[in-house]
């Protein structure tokens, strides 16, 4: 029979904006500065953990399996099995999806699984042009040779690529991932306006939970080498309102889009961990869930409307569970473009596109605002691409607390034309 599996505790990093270079911390010293306080408050050993699984997209030359180092460098011993997984905006939420399923099916206890990513160390890549000038002038034999490769040199071959950009490329549409949100918000009319207003409330809403304290006990402090410590999420703009939005420029498809820097997410540093366990770790060890994962769902769709993962994902879990829309009391619906969330929520209502995409009989219904990202999201807090589908689970599992609400969907797109969505209950 299938276990059931706990969520016990978690934490994250701050979420801090890249700005002209690299920053203070690569993926494994994320993922270490948030790991640390954790790992310490449990009432049981590092090592006692059967292996961790860490999402990262990015990694960086010098920290190659970083699940691994960033397992050595907390102390959970030389023993512990530690691997790293890619699913580009999945990867932290599959790292969890993953450790649910190794403990539902009896093969593991105890397991944490996070997400890491700097952003701001994407490298620079050399253009394919130099680096075959490069590869002709190291393999010429002779001096001749080398004079000649060498005097085919051009200018451009010296003008690096901007690694992050191509990432965010979709290599078989060639669309860069605003431009898949541009796509979505045509199809489903979102307006720039509602874009705008959108993003403007994610940013009070973050503001918000920040001067409340609802974050404490989620967001660990990072401390640098150089003596500087980042305790909170450095993105947010409390001041943004939806006419300063509308001053900016579009971003993708200059001059009439609609997606601009201000109503789509940040480029971002950030690393979260989660602890799942089984029945038998929680007896053992004396913990208390949190939550209990109850299921989840990973769906596919064409490319250039990656934007609308989250519809098809969370719609076929709920089928499958049972629930409508309206059952769910909190969503996190990672924003990484406001006009993808909105035209995910209008997906949602359309009763054509219900029909025939998610198979039902009609209109799936509408989500209430007041339920969905209750504490901002990616927009005014960042988007480190391997960590966020770790950090809405987490926070999902947090707000349900707070907010006393019993089941909770955590759902996000995923480029390449991928969904995730995960069904929680709070325990």
């Amino acid at each position: 029979m299938a276990r059931a599996v706990y969520i016990i505790d978690g934490s994250r990093t701050p979420f801090l904006k890249a700005r002209s270079g690299p920053g203070p911390f690569t993926p494994v010293d994320l993922a270490v500065q948030c790991g640390r306080p954790l790992l310490a408050r449990q009432p049981f050993a590092p090592d006692r953990f059967d292996q961790v699984i860490l999402g990262c997209v990015n990694v960086i030359a010098d920290e190659m399996n970083p699940a691994r180092v960033a397992a050595l460098r907390l102390g959970m011993g030389e023993r512990m099995v530690a691997f790293t997984m890619q699913i580009n905006c999945g990867s932290g939420m599959q790292s969890i999806d993953t450790a649910y399923r190794y403990i539902r099916e009896g093969h593991a206890d105890l397991i944490l699984a996070g997400g890491a990513e700097a952003l701001s160390h994407a490298p620079l890549v050399w253009p394919q042009q130099g680096v075959l000038w490069f590869a002709g002038l190291a393999t010429a034999k002779t001096l001749a040779a080398k004079i000649a490769a060498a005097l085919r040199v051009r200018p451009s071959y010296f003008k690096p690529v901007i690694g992050l950009e191509r990432g965010l490329t979709d290599p078989v549409t060639e669309l860069n991932m605003g431009q898949t949100a541009e796509k979505v918000g045509h199809l489903f009319g979102i307006t720039r306006a509602q874009a705008d207003e959108y993003a403007a409330e994610s940013h009070r809403r973050l503001a918000r939970a920040q001067a409340e304290g609802w974050l404490k006990g989620e967001v660990e402090t990072a401390f640098a080498r150089d003596g500087k410590f980042y305790d909170h999420d450095d993105g947010v703009r409390p001041d943004s309102t939806a006419e300063s939005l509308a001053k900016l420029r579009p971003v993708f498809e200059r001059p009439w889009g609609q997606v601009t820097a201000g109503n789509s997410s940040q480029i971002t540093d950030g690393a979260s961990w989660v602890i799942l366990a089984s029945e038998d770790a929680v007896a053992k060890h004396g913990l208390s869930p949190k939550a209990v994962i109850l299921d989840s769902q990973w769906s596919a769709l064409d490319p250039s409307i990656m934007g609308l993962g989250p519809v098809l994902s969370a719609t076929a879990l709920l089928k499958r569970n049972n629930f409508a829309l309206q059952d769910v009391e909190t969503w996190e619906l990672n924003e990484a473009f406001a006009a993808q969330v909105l035209g995910c929520l209008a997906a949602w209502q359309d009763e054509r596109f219900c029909r025939e995409v998610l198979g039902l009989d009609g209109a799936a219904g509408s989500i209430d605002r007041a339920r969905l990202n209750v504490d901002g999201g990616a927009i005014s807090l960042g988007h480190p691409v391997g960590t966020s589908g770790n950090r809405i689970v987490l926070h999902l599992v947090n707000a349900m607390k707070r907010l006393g609400t019993r089941r909770g969907v955590a759902t996000e797109c995923i480029g390449g034309g991928l969904g995730g969505a995960m069904l929680i209950e709070a325990v």
